[in-house]
């Protein structure tokens, strides 16, 4: 069994990237996931590539997924992305950019290519301070799923492995994550959060998850290498 592998999920934004940082600063073998799933900002997809080359993955996978074809959530479907909400207001309710089952359905693919690789350690950057109130961040929605993990798959059936799926950011607030990031050496203009940006791949700067990242970038003292739209604002 090859213990120092670990599947990390990876969808080119700032966590993300971050835990694949702290993955290879604890001494895995990092084998990245990514997933095309019709998603409106699928330039996070780009960027995932070109972070994963430059950090020495040694593997980086992208699946693709058509979850605009279930719809429900603004990054698949032709509804509004939300703008301009207060942050005191952001993690009060669950927007419309919340995707259905997303992080079931992306850590179920998690485990079995990790089944495949023999490697018991899956990594998720989710986060429960600065976020975006999403149920499927938090930490009993990781607990249940790694019982999932560890019930149903031949290899922990067997006793040959149990599943950890580690949440290294959960606890961290963003200026804590880019903080921790830029101590690994991440290169974050190498990444993506926007869900609405502009046909160049620039972001609004006004939706939930630009103003969690400006809000990250100034608190931890650290220059945003973010390209903003010419409209967003100061």
């Amino acid at each position: 069994m090859e213990s120092s592998r670990a599947v990390v999920l990876f969808s080119g934004g700032l966590d993300s990237t971050t835990c694949v940082a702290v993955a290879k600063s604890m001494g895995f073998e990092v084998f990245a996931l990514s997933f095309d799933y019709h998603q409106r900002h699928r330039v996070e997809t780009e960027m995932a590539g070109k972070a994963a080359l430059a950090m020495g993955v040694a593997q980086h996978l992208t699946l693709t997924l058509p979850l605009d074809r279930i719809g429900g959530s603004a990054l698949t479907a032709d509804l509004a992305v939300p703008k301009d909400v207060p942050l005191d207001e952001i993690k009060k309710r669950i927007p419309v950019t919340y995707v259905p089952a997303r992080n079931t359905i992306f850590l179920s693919l998690a485990v079995a290519w990790a089944e495949v690789l023999q490697a018991q350690d899956i990594f998720i950057g989710v986060n429960a301070l600065d976020y975006s109130g999403y149920p499927d961040c938090r930490p009993q929605f990781i607990e249940a799923f790694q019982r999932v993990a560890n019930l149903g798959t031949k290899v922990a059936a067997e006793g040959r492995l149990q599943f950890k799926i580690h949440t290294p950011l959960i606890e961290l607030s963003k200026a804590q994550i880019i903080q921790t990031g830029t101590a690994l050496g991440v290169d974050y203009s190498l990444t993506h959060s926007c869900y609405d940006p502009d046909d160049g791949g620039r972001a609004c700067g006004r939706c939930d998850s630009c103003l969690l990242r400006r809000k990250g970038f100034i608190e931890a003292a650290v220059t945003d290498p973010t390209r903003y739209a010419e409209e967003a604002p100061p």
